[in-house]
């Protein structure tokens, strides 16, 4: 009864894969950005006058599944359930990309999270092309819980190829499929160099912390000529955590995910280990409470012959970067 029941009330509130795309999209005299209120997911972001999108990626599932889109937030958790909470509905990544999100006006979407019993809201602004975002997150439990937050933006072909090159300004880090090896500083992992993916996505998943005031992550295209760069401040968000896939020898997705843990496994393990790279691995909200995230993003022109992003900062309400 108990499994059917979440099983039930999960599935009540996503939307049939086949249903025309709810959108909310925003617009500037320089860019445009559209979010599906199907997941809450950030799947088209261009600048006027261009049709290259790099979230174009779309997760391949079932039919009867929803997909995961484009940039999408992952809440209550950042990666798989533990196996009985798998089996009373709890999916992957969290409710919050699963579930039909409410436009509330021009610049603001709602969702709440029937199992996890979490609601989040959701306010952009775009000016020029940096979409500035916050998110609120609630505990409407009569306790309080563990959780996690991670942005999870996937980039995909034609804006990612092999040209493609990621920058940032993480630190110390490990692959997923082997945490108890050395650190690596960043763009190194085992023998690879995570800035570049050709035909071989291994190590898949390495996960990076973030030493100063503010995170950046940057994927620049020479291929399109664009640059998509993110900025946060390291205390919501310490951790960077970097996904690749392939298929048939070339990419095709990038994850640049950023969020509150580093660790992709569920919340037994979390708990056991607590922090690693002297970082948190969970958040944790008490009974009522709410806490605010933001973020930024942008999108510009790439210079010709740029071998690589030195910096990324803010400069009023947007994104400023350097080149080298």
């Amino acid at each position: 009864m108990t499994r059917r029941l979440a099983t039930t009330l999960l599935t009540s509130v996503v939307l049939s894969p086949a249903a025309p795309l709810p959108m909310l999209t925003i617009s500037s005299p320089e860019a445009s950005v559209s979010f599906d209120l199907r997941g809450g997911s950030l799947v088209d972001f261009h600048l006027t006058g261009s049709t290259v999108n790099p979230f174009t990626w779309v997760q391949n599932v079932e039919p009867k599944e929803e997909p995961l889109r484009g940039h999408f937030v992952c809440l209550d958790r950042w990666g798989a359930p533990s196996e009985a909470e798998i089996a009373r509905g709890v999916p992957y990544h969290g409710e919050a990309p699963r579930v039909l999100w409410k436009a509330t006006g021009s610049r603001t979407m709602t969702a709440a999270l029937p199992i996890a019993n979490l609601g989040i809201e959701r306010e952009m602004t775009l000016s020029g092309a940096t979409l500035a975002v916050r998110e609120r997150v609630t505990n409407r439990n009569p306790t309080g819980r563990v959780y996690n937050m991670v942005q999870h933006p996937t980039i995909a072909p034609p804006f990612l190829d092999e040209q493609t090159f990621i920058d940032a300004n993480a630190g110390l880090g490990f692959a997923q499929a082997t945490p108890n090896q050395t650190p690596q500083l960043f763009p190194k992992a085992h023998t690879s160099d995570l800035r570049h993916l050709t035909s071989d996505p291994l190590p898949n998943v390495v996960s990076y912390i973030i030493e100063g005031p503010t995170g950046w992550v940057t994927a620049a295209s020479p291929s399109s000529g664009l640059v998509l760069a993110y900025l946060w401040k390291t205390s919501e968000y310490p951790w960077l955590n970097l996904w690749r896939d392939v298929a048939k020898g070339r990419p095709i997705a990038r994850g640049l995910e950023f969020g509150s843990t580093g660790l992709h496994q569920p919340y037994p393990e979390l708990l056991r280990r607590g922090r690693m790279l002297d970082r948190p691995l969970f958040s944790y909200l008490d009974a009522g409470e709410s806490v605010e995230r933001s973020y930024s993003v942008s999108l510009s022109r790439l210079p010709a012959g740029t071998k690589r992003i030195a910096h990324v900062q803010s400069v009023g309400p947007r994104i400023d970067l350097k080149f080298d």
